[in-house]
C-alpha cells in the first residue's frame, strides 16, 4: 500500500456498494504541511468515492484525490474479479478528478458540462497543488439523464445543480439508493457557486421529491457511510443551511452564529453530525455569500 493510502478504508455500506474512504484523522496531512487543496479541501473534512459492482462489472463513482488512491480503487476490484471497469464523475472539481488517469483505459462518463468546465479549467487544474496532469477527459457524454446497466444492477445517472452547476448524482431505484456526490454534504455543503444559491435551493427541493430511502454523500461520517445511515433528511438539512445563510446576509446581518450553533436544530436531530472543521467552511461560506449578495 502507498503511503498515500495508508488512512484509506474500503467500506460496504450495502452489498455490491463499495466507499473508499479517506480523511478526518486529525493531525494527519497527505500531501504538505502548507495550503493545499488535496488536505484542506478534502482530506480533513473526510472524502469517499464508490463502486456499483455486479459479477465482472463496475462502475467507478469518481477516481478519489491522487493517482494513489484511483490505484487502490482499481487493485481492489480486480481482486474481486471485475474485468470491466467505467467511470462516472459526479463533477468537475479536483478531489473527485485526481484519480482519472488511473482509469484512462475505461470509459469515462459525464455530464457534457463536466465535459466544458473541465477544458475550461485544464490550466489551472494541470497547475494545481498538487497538480492534476495529465488531466483525462470524459469520453462519454449526456445531458440530463443516462440509464446504464451493471450486471443487472439499474442505475441511473442525473444532473442536478446543487454545489456545482453540473452536479451528477447516480440513483439506484430498485435500491432507492441515492450517491450524491458533493450535492449533499455533512456536515453543511460548501458554497461553490454563491451567486447560483436561489438555483441550488430549488434544485435541492425537486431531489427532496423523490423516493429516496439511503444516501450515501462524497463528504460525510465515515462510520454513518460505513453503515449506509444518511437519511433523506440529509437533504433538509443541507437546503435548510442555504436558505437561512442566505436570507440572514441579504437582511443585512453582520454577525452569523458559529456554525454548531447556528444549526443546532438539525444537529439535535441527528439529521447531521457536527464536525469542527466545518466551521472554517461556514466562515468561507459567509464571506462568499456576503460577496455575492452585497
Amino acid at each position: 500500500m502507498s503511503q498515500m493510502t495508508e488512512t484509506l478504508s474500503i467500506l460496504e455500506p450495502y452489498p455490491g456498494i463499495f466507499a473508499y474512504y479517506d480523511g478526518r484523522i486529525e493531525g494527519k496531512r497527505l500531501h504538505a504541511e502548507g495550503p493545499n487543496w488535496l488536505d484542506d479541501g478534502a482530506y480533513s473534512l473526510g472524502v469517499a468515492s464508490y463502486a456499483i459492482v455486479d459479477g465482472d462489472d463496475a462502475l467507478v463513482y469518481d477516481t478519489h484525490i491522487s493517482l494513489a488512491h484511483g490505484t487502490a480503487i482499481r487493485t481492489h476490484l480486480e481482486s474481486l474479479g471485475v474485468r470491466t471497469i467505467r467511470v462516472v464523475l459526479s463533477h468537475w472539481h479536483k478531489d473527485h478528478i485526481a484519480g482519472t488517469a488511473v482509469f484512462a483505459d475505461c470509459e469515462i462518463i459525464a455530464l457534457t458540462l463536466t465535459a466544458q468546465k473541465l477544458e475550461e479549467n485544464r490550466d489551472r487544474i494541470e497547475a494545481a497543488n498538487p497538480p492534476i496532469a495529465p488531466l483525462i477527459m470524459p469520453t462519454r457524454l449526456f445531458d440530463e439523464k443516462l440509464e446504464l446497466m451493471v450486471g443487472q444492477r439499474r442505475v441511473e445517472l442525473h444532473h442536478f445543480a446543487i454545489h456545482s452547476s453540473d452536479g451528477n448524482v447516480i440513483w439506484l431505484p430498485d435500491e432507492k439508493l441515492l450517491l450524491a456526490g458533493d450535492t449533499l454534504e455533512d456536515t453543511v455543503t460548501y458554497i461553490a457557486e454563491p451567486k447560483q444559491i436561489s438555483t441550488h435551493i430549488g434544485e435541492l427541493r425537486r431531489l427532496r421529491e423523490w423516493p429516496i430511502d439511503r444516501i450515501l454523500p462524497s463528504h460525510g461520517d465515515r462510520a454513518r457511510i460505513a453503515e449506509g445511515e444518511y437519511a433523506p433528511a440529509l437533504i433538509d438539512a443541507n437546503r435548510s443551511y442555504l436558505e437561512r445563510l442566505s436570507a440572514a446576509i441579504a437582511q443585512g446581518e453582520t454577525v452569523i452564529p458559529p456554525l454548531k450553533d447556528f444549526i443546532a436544530a438539525d444537529i439535535a436531530s441527528a439529521a447531521i453530525l457536527y464536525f469542527a472543521p466545518y466551521e472554517a467552511v461556514h466562515q468561507s461560506n459567509i464571506a462568499a455569500m456576503t460577496a455575492a449578495l452585497r
